[in-house]
């Protein structure tokens, strides 16, 4: 006898499964199809001698919104990451992604149209 599925869903990365939580909750059954031998899409970490490692390449989660964290926070650990990258040029330390302070540090400037300016020079 054929298995009946009200949502298949090709992919088992997050938005798919979010997709599921969701559907299931709503009654429906759900078949997720994946190709990899695992799920999570590149977000996978393999736990190997106790160490975390990420098969893809590390992954950063961050929002604003309370709703998404509430939700998000329900199904695992989180730690209190900070992502703030910067950038040694000629020596010095500067801010990535490039803000105001990076600007008044590379050419002493302190408005946006300074900065602007200088930049189209």
């Amino acid at each position: 006898m054929k298995q009946h599925y009200d949502i298949i869903l090709v992919g088992a990365g997050l938005f798919n499964a979010t997709l599921a939580y969701h559907f299931i909750k709503q009654g429906k059954s759900v078949l997720v199809i994946e190709k990899r031998p695992h799920i999570a899409g590149n977000c996978y970490t393999e736990r190997i001698h106790n160490i975390d490692y990420h098969k893809f390449g590390s992954h950063i989660f961050h929002t604003s919104n309370k709703k998404v964290w509430d939700f998000i926070t329900q199904f695992g650990e989180f730690n209190n990451f900070i992502n703030s990258p910067i950038a040694n040029y000629k020596g010095r330390i500067y801010n990535l992604p490039f803000n105001m302070n990076t600007f008044a540090q590379l050419f002493g400037v302190v408005t946006p149209d300074e900065a602007r300016e200088r930049i189209r020079r």
